[in-house]
């Protein structure tokens, strides 16, 4: 008698292609256990389903067919010790496999990096209600990872209140963290709960806190040169360009020095609109430009956000208000595909901004 054994090749490509059973099942619309017995050597994808298999993990069909062919016609016989485990089977103690959690968070993190929402979403659900009492200090530090991705998931989303809202979810983390003594990561958490204040249009609470956590050390510079960029954005969106220009400059110096270009390159971006708010057209073109240049990546969020802030500075010059209505219309048609909620509402804002002033 023949059956199946493990495919170790196959369990590692889709790891290597930062999938969990369960998003990969999701990205072929089948069933969690169908991706769990190919692994184990129970059963084979059905033809129409391998070349999106293939695309998913990386491979051409040829490659996909020997990671295939490493589970078939593995001998069996009675009284042979047991099968090794699944790849995803809990091994550590307290029913918690660690390792596999904090690989699910990796995971769940680039999701968020490309707005793959409901893959994200399904990653975290594995572990978010999985705690017990008297957990170890290594599980509450993951559950606090967890409820931040939560968090993170939902602010882009525009979930940002009530029930379920990502400022529920950064509480909560912030509170596991300060359990764990952790200043930095507590510290990060408050500028995010800024973040949302601003989103909210609070802008005067949102720019008191980003304005002390800039000079907050529990936070790398990295961190307190963010702060110092949003003091600059909240000020702008409250109207005082030229106060925000204050702000932003600096913060475009030290991310150069930090070396980091996305960061960078969003600084720009928000100069131009800070500079578009103080009426001076001209500079407001020339940082937009820089942002347009060195756009780092391609990932919807900030494609929409540029788009918008182009879109934006466009509508204020008769000549091209045409092309920037067309970049709000596009920014707004990827903001609905992602269901980005928040960037969607903006972009509504800025075109009925418009039309009330036509």
């Amino acid at each position: 008698m023949f059956v199946g054994e493990r495919r170790t090749r196959l369990i590692r490509a889709r790891k290597a292609a930062y999938y969990t059973q369960e998003t990969l099942a999701y990205a072929l619309n089948v069933d969690p256990t169908t991706v769990g017995h190919w692994e184990r050597g129970k059963s084979e994808p059905l033809p129409y389903k391998r070349p999106k298999l293939a695309k998913l993990l990386g491979v051409d069909r040829e490659q996909l067919e020997e990671l295939l062919a490493e589970g078939q016609n593995a001998p069996s016989a009675a009284g042979s010790a047991a099968a090794p485990p699944p790849a995803d089977a809990v091994t550590t103690s307290g029913d918690l496999d660690y390792d596999t959690w904090a690989d699910d968070l990796d995971r769940a993190a680039v999701c968020l990096g490309r707005q793959e929402f409901v893959a994200a979403k399904l990653l975290l659900d594995r572990w978010t209600g999985q705690l017990a009492s008297g957990a170890d200090q290594r599980a509450l530090h993951l559950y606090g990872r967890s409820l931040r991705l939560l968090g993170d998931l939902r602010q882009d989303q525009g979930v940002l209140t009530g029930p379920l809202s990502a400022r529920q979810s950064y509480r909560k983390a912030m509170a596991v963290f300060a359990e764990l003594h952790s200043d930095r990561r507590v510290a990060q958490l408050e500028l995010h709960l800024a973040v949302l204040d601003e989103m909210s249009g609070q802008l005067e609470a949102a720019g008191r806190q980003y304005e002390r956590l800039a000079a907050d050390h529990r936070l790398d510079a990295r961190d307190r040169t963010r702060a110092l960029l949003w003091v600059g954005t909240a000020l702008s969106k409250a109207g005082e360009g030229t106060a925000a220009i204050t702000f932003i400059r600096p913060a475009i110096r030290r991310f150069e020095a930090l070396e980091e270009p996305q960061d960078w390159s969003v600084a720009y971006q928000k100069l131009a609109l800070a500079y578009r708010g103080d009426g001076d057209l001209r500079q407001a073109t020339a940082a937009l430009e820089v942002a347009l240049d060195h756009r780092a990546g391609d990932a919807p969020m900030q494609r929409v956000r540029l788009d918008t802030a182009h879109g934006h500075l466009l509508l204020s010059d008769p000549a091209t208000a045409d092309s920037g209505l067309a970049l709000l219309e596009g920014a707004a048609a990827t903001a609905t595909e992602y269901g980005m909620l928040h960037q969607l509402q903006a972009i509504t804002g800025i075109r009925r901004a418009y039309e009330q002033q036509a």
